[in-house]
C-alpha cells in the first residue's frame, strides 16, 4: 500500500489499517486470549506505526504486537496475583450463565491453548502469523526464515499442532 506523493514512497495507512487489522487483532487474540484488549491492542500498534513510520510497516506491526503481548502477559500475571489477595471481597453475583456451555467452551480453549504452548516458539509464532493473514514474504520478514522455508515450516507447525492436539485429547480422555 504504497504510493507516490511529493516524490517519496508514503505508505497509505488507511489502506493497510483495512487490510490488517483483523489479522493483527486474530494474532494477538491468540496470544492474551481476550480479544477487547487484542482490539486495543491493535489499535495502539496502528497508534505507534503512525508515530514511527516504518519501512516495512507489515512486519513492523506484527514485531510491535507480539511485544506489546509480551509486555500484556506481564501485566496479568501481576494483575492476577494482586486479584488473588482481593479475592476475599464478595462482588454482586454475577448473571446466569449456562455452566455445561460454558465449561465446554473453556475445555476447548483451553485445549487449544496447550497445544500451542506444547510447540515451539517459532512454530507458534509462524502459525499465528499466518493466521492473522500475513503473507510468506511478511512471515519471513518477521521471523527470520527464508521465504522458501514458510511452506515447509507451516506445513509441519499444522502437523505438530495436530498431534499435541491429539495428545491433549488422549490425556483428557484416560483421566475422564
Amino acid at each position: 500500500m504504497l504510493v507516490r506523493g511529493r516524490g517519496v514512497l508514503d505508505i497509505d495507512w488507511s489502506s493497510l489499517y483495512e487490510e490488517l487489522y483483523s489479522g493483527l487483532v486474530r494474532y494477538l487474540h491468540r496470544k492474551v486470549w481476550d480479544v477487547d484488549r487484542a482490539r486495543e491492542l491493535a489499535q495502539d500498534v496502528f497508534v505507534r506505526a503512525l508515530a514511527a513510520r516504518p519501512d516495512n510497516p507489515r512486519a513492523w506491526l506484527f514485531t510491535v504486537a507480539a511485544n506489546l503481548a509480551r509486555d500484556e502477559a506481564r501485566v496479568v500475571i501481576r494483575r492476577r496475583k494482586h486479584l488473588a489477595l482481593l479475592k476475599s471481597e464478595h462482588d454482586a453475583d454475577p448473571p446466569y450463565v449456562d455452566p455445561v456451555a460454558a465449561m465446554a467452551a473453556e475445555e476447548r480453549a483451553a485445549a487449544v491453548r496447550r497445544a500451542l504452548d506444547a510447540l515451539t516458539e517459532r512454530d507458534r509464532e509462524v502459525l499465528l502469523l499466518k493466521d492473522a493473514g500475513l503473507s510468506y514474504a511478511d512471515i519471513a520478514a518477521r521471523t527470520g526464515l527464508a521465504q522458501g522455508a514458510i511452506g515447509t515450516t507451516l506445513a509441519r507447525a499444522r502437523r505438530r499442532l495436530i498431534e499435541a492436539h491429539a495428545t491433549q485429547e488422549e490425556r483428557h480422555a484416560a483421566r475422564g
